[in-house]
């Protein structure tokens, strides 16, 4: 083919693309006007039926690469017109054939020998004539049944040329039509269309394939259970230009008749087309891009099998990608806005916004079920609805205009591995739309896509050396805590793991294993979230003993008094102590959430109302029941109220700047975190004893075993999603590393001393992360004390839509109480406010201890976050607190309090439901936290706790006894907390 006829063939594509584009721009407009829906309608139709013809008779003339992309358009009955599935099914191998004079050239020159040499049959005849070659029907001289695939001549240059025609054509809707850039997928296919140009490539691809399908074993009747069953023609000689495959009768998959007449099953026919391809893609990550009607055949004989054709365009892609798509698509059926914001990030696709929910409504669009060509006029204004609703998403988000909207592009980079795979999902949902069947393909794919991250997981430490994270071993009894960790994880008890203990102010113990989710095998690190439920609650306390200290609340003040609101229905004698006591009577408060509507407790400003709005079961401060749910609420209102900030604000400023653990602690996860987060499952065996315990007394009606048991099974769905994670539910929504908790009770455990900064062993270091927070709660009330708060109207005015920025240093944060000065002792020098009190309690301690505990600070160069000297003893309610909780009960003021039936553990702290823990021992200077994202009863932290205090020659304390199940004692202790 010379230039001229090369420049003759670019400007008829050309000049037809702009046709095309003005014929339906003017239909648009006109459109516009129409008030007739029946007339619009007879209009519509005409037009696709006279450009569906143009573009079909473009196509046939023109041939090479437009056939192919007319190929693919005819299988998407989906989303395309009638008119243009039905003009373009003509190109699936039935093109005018090239001469056989041509043919028969073409494979004397390729394989150097005559056609008598080569066969004792070559039917003149083409079985089926496509865009790059034609194939016949012959027998070998050998007597073998076969078929030849023939390249057209010149096809190479062809295609080469219409690809860059292709390519400017693309360029040009893109600009004219922004929302419509298929710029990804054209610049994939430029790359890897003319690899189907070499039949040896080809040949080779089919042999991979096949031994990787099993189909070299195709009339074995013992296959392998995981292999599917489809059938590949066997390679017997393939040159550049020519391909000899195995003969193999069958019928034509889109010849509807013929396989009505035969009796096939097409709905298992395209079932089992999807199962061979979900397997290459998750399970060999080597998978054919091409997969048309025209690429298929099903065996005439019954079990009328699918019989697999043409792999000249086959795709390759690592590991790591074969692991993103696959926890793509499991993130997609789970709902798990994490995994699928992780698994764009593995696999190189960068949106430029955070926009989760968008995110995942596309990516479900992706991988709906297939819809029958019947209905495919309704999904089409289906998908129109979603795409506009999206827009006006991104609309407000970006404040653009009609015209910017759809001028912007979402997505910053888009891998080209995912262009062939889109590609695949989308001929194989219009493969199962043209035959009329309906495909669910996250049953069908979804083992398939379980397989290849649990076969990584599945290993557990066994196999894996990087099971334990490379960091270097503290101690002694850490190097031993390893080899516990690996046996409880080769015994399927561990998924991913971490632990983090101080003695004596020192860090002993900083171990990560395992990995971050059931289909996330990446490690997990020192710095990796885990949800740690209601660990919150101690946390929570914490920065309610804070404001204490800060002379911002008092211990014995009535609710009412700092939230107006709070003192409706029976509450106004409800004091601050009631509430961390567990002692308020509103142990069932939201317990209807769960019911109701559980994204509920995604809503702040309705829970705090709802809280207000409440009323008590039972008489302030005479019955304790564990506040589940709504302990979390009661605090976070007080505090906000009291203070005049956000509850994160205060977060902030209490405990994660003073304790330098910016970045791995958060009640309520912000935007950029999503990478780090571990993923919540739930070990079914431990939990299944919940069925032996009878009803308990500690805890409240809502919370008893069964309602325990069916919560646990619940949780993980629901705190994987990322709309849940950022959430403020400050009973149960702590995100946090366990170096970053055990630094908490490490600098409880000393009365607030901040200790030396935390082990450079631990990589990254911690507190190194960039810190955004988002402050997204509202302060409700404009009242404190009956009078107009001065602090809640500096803060209203200081109150920003978006993120407050990190300063470490900053002047505003020293005179808030958040500021830090490096001393040469390497401890962290806290800024106090002088005119605040110490304590809503007054200090009863000699002013000869005041004054001694005052020197002594100064005397070290250190400060505490807290200036009560008493503060352990607020903390668990005792000496001269103990008159602020009920007598003998298991909770102090905000934490569990802690002890050994010998008397020898003294300490408190907090656990969450499924394991996660962290708690002080006083006597001893020992903190200790463990964060696991495989929920359990409680084992596996148990004889975490157990192993590490006995090697420290520490006492254990009895809530992590390990006695025998079915004694009421020990299963209660790791589920109320």
């Amino acid at each position: 083919m010379g230039w001229g006829n090369i420049f003759r063939r670019r400007v008829k594509v050309f000049s037809l693309a702009v046709l095309i584009y003005l014929d339906y721009k003017a239909l648009q407009k006109r459109d516009k006007f129409m008030k007739s829906k029946e007339k619009s309608e007879v209009l519509w139709k005409r037009a696709h039926e006279r450009n569906a013809k143009r573009v079909r008779n473009l196509m046939i003339q023109s041939e090479g690469l437009w056939v192919k992309l007319g190929q693919y358009l005819s299988t998407r009955a989906d989303v395309l017109p009638s008119a243009y599935i039905s003009l373009l099914k003509q190109l699936q191998d039935s093109l005018p054939p090239r001469p056989l004079q041509e043919v028969c050239h073409t494979i004397e020159r390729e394989l150097r020998k005559s056609m008598k040499e080569l066969f004792l049959d070559f039917d003149e005849n083409s079985l089926a004539t496509a865009s790059i070659a034609q194939v016949h029907r012959a027998t070998l001289i050998d007597g073998r049944k076969v078929v030849v695939k023939v390249q057209h001549e010149d096809i190479k240059r062809i295609i080469l040329e219409d690809l860059k025609d292709a390519k400017s054509i693309v360029d040009w809707i893109a600009w004219a039509e922004p929302q419509y850039n298929f710029n990804p997928m054209i610049d994939e296919w430029c790359k890897e269309a003319p690899k189907e140009l070499d039949f040896n490539h080809e040949a080779e691809n089919t042999r991979t394939v096949s031994k990787n399908l099993g189909c070299a074993n195709k009339y074995d009747s013992d296959k392998p259970i995981n292999q599917v069953d489809v059938l590949i023609p066997e390679v017997i000689q393939s040159t550049e230009k020519v391909l000899i495959l195995e003969y193999m009768d069958g019928i034509r998959l889109n010849d509807l008749e013929s396989l009505e007449a035969c009796g096939v099953n097409k709905q298992k026919v395209v079932e089992e087309i999807t199962r061979a391809y979900a397997h290459q893609i998750y399970v060999d990550g080597f998978f054919n891009g091409d997969p048309h009607p025209g690429n298929f055949l099903v065996s005439k004989e019954p079990p009328h099998h699918p019989v697999l054709l043409d792999f000249g365009l086959t795709k390759k892609i690592s590991s790591s990608m074969k692991q993103s798509l696959a926890k793509m698509f499991l993130a997609s059926a789970e709902g798990d806005h994490v995994a699928l914001l992780s698994s764009f990030a593995e696999m190189g696709l960068k949106l430029r916004l955070d926009l989760p929910e968008q995110a995942m409504d596309v990516t479900s669009v992706f991988f709906r079920a297939s819809t029958p060509a019947n209905e495919a006029a309704e999904f089409v204004k289906s998908l129109d609805e979603r795409k506009t609703r999206n827009m006006k998403v991104l609309q407000e988000k970006m404040n653009l205009s009609q015209k910017e909207v759809k001028r912007f592009n979402p997505i910053d980079a888009f891998p080209g591995d995912m262009v062939i795979f889109s590609r695949v999902v989308n001929l194989l949902r219009g493969l199962s739309s043209t035959l009329d069947v309906r495909i669910v393909y996250q049953d069908i794919m979804r083992p398939f896509a379980e397989s290849v991250l649990q076969e990584k997981i599945a290993r557990g430490p066994s196999s894996s050396a990087q099971w334990i994270y490379d960091t270097p071993v503290h101690s002694d009894v850490e190097a031993k805590l390893r080899q516990i960790l690996v046996e409880l994880g080769n015994k399927d008890k561990i998924l991913g793991i971490q632990v983090c203990a101080y003695k004596d102010g020192e860090v002993i113990i900083d171990t990560a294993a395992g990995v971050l989710g059931r289909y996330d095998p990446r490690p997990v690190q020192p710095d990796s979230l885990f949800p740690v439920f209601s660990v919150t609650k101690g946390i929570a306390a914490g920065m309610l003993h804070w404001l204490v200290d800060n002379g911002k609340l008092n211990l014995d003040e009535s609710i009412a008094n700092i939230w107006p609101e709070f003192g409706t229905n029976g509450k106004n004698l409800i004091k601050v102590h009631h509430v961390l006591n567990h002692t308020a009577g509103l142990q069932n408060a939201l317990a209807n959430l769960r019911e109701e509507h559980p994204l509920l407790m995604t809503d702040w400003d309705e829970c705090l109302k709802r809280i207000a709005m409440s009323a008590p079961e039972t008489e302030p401060g005479q019955v304790q029941l564990y506040h589940y749910l709504s302990f979390g609420w009661l605090c976070g209102g007080i505090i906000e109220h009291a203070s005049g900030k956000k509850f994160q604000e205060i977060l902030e400023e209490a405990i994660v700047r003073p304790l330098n653990i910016e970045g791995e602690l958060y009640i309520g996860i912000p935007p950029g975190v999503e990478s780090r987060l571990a993923a919540l499952t739930v070990d079914k065996d431990d939990f299944s004893k919940i069925s032996k315990i009878g009803s308990l007394s500690v805890l409240p009606s809502t919370f008893q075993p069964e309602n325990i048991s069916q919560l646990a099974t619940t949780l993980p769905a629901l705190f994987n999603m990322l709309n849940v994670r950022r959430a403020i539910i400050p009973a149960a929504n702590g995100h946090c590393s366990a170096r970053a908790l055990a630094r908490y009770y490490a600098a409880l455990v000393d009365r607030g001393l901040v200790p030396p900064p935390h082990s450079s062993l631990s990589t990254p270091l911690l507190g190194s992360h960039p810190h955004i927070p988002k402050f997204s709660s509202e302060i409700t009330s404009k009242t404190q004390n009956g009078k107009k708060s001065k602090a809640v109207s500096s803060a209203s005015k200081k109150r920003e839509n978006g993120y407050e920025q990190k300063t470490k240093q900053s002047k505003d944060s020293k005179d808030r109480g958040g500021g830090r000065e490096s001393n040469s002792d390497g401890y962290t020098r806290i800024a106090i406010d002088s005119t605040s009190g110490s304590s809503g309690i007054s200090n009863t301690s000699s002013p000869d201890e005041s004054l001694a505990s005052t020197n002594d600070s100064r005397k070290n160069n250190v400060t505490n976050i807290f200036n009560n000297p008493r503060i352990h003893d607020e903390f668990m309610g005792m000496g001269e607190y103990s008159n602020l909780v009920l007598p003998d009960g298991k909770f102090g003021l905000g934490f569990r309090r802690l002890g050994s039936s010998d008397g020898s553990f003294t300490g408190f702290g907090h656990s969450g439901m499924g394991g996660s823990t962290g708690f002080c021992d006083i006597e001893n200077r020992f903190a200790i936290a463990v964060t696991l994202n495989k929920m359990s009863f409680g084992t596996v932290t148990s004889k975490i706790i157990q192993f590490v205090c006995s090697e420290l020659n520490v006492p254990s304390p009895d809530e992590f006894s390990g006695v025998a199940p079915g004694e009421e004692s020990s299963i209660a202790r790791p589920l109320i907390n």
